[in-house]
């Protein structure tokens, strides 16, 4: 069994204290993606931007439930 597989593919419940720490790395980016709303122009690099910061904040989310 690959440990790493199966932890990549299962449900990981929330711990005490991790649903805090998930909002706090979404506030975070919330207030970037402001930011590079407000001063970058519309154009595919913002829209790639705001992609890669939501994947960003989904990762780290996924570090905090998998460790």
């Amino acid at each position: 069994m690959n440990q790493k597989i199966e932890s990549a593919f299962t449900y990981h419940a929330p711990k005490p204290g991790q649903p805090e720490m998930y909002t706090e790395i979404r506030e975070k980016a919330k207030e970037l993606a402001y930011l590079i709303d407000e001063i970058s122009p519309d154009s595919r690099e913002k829209s790639l931007a705001m992609t890669k910061l939501e994947e960003c904040v989904m990762w780290a989310n996924a570090g905090i439930a998998r460790n």
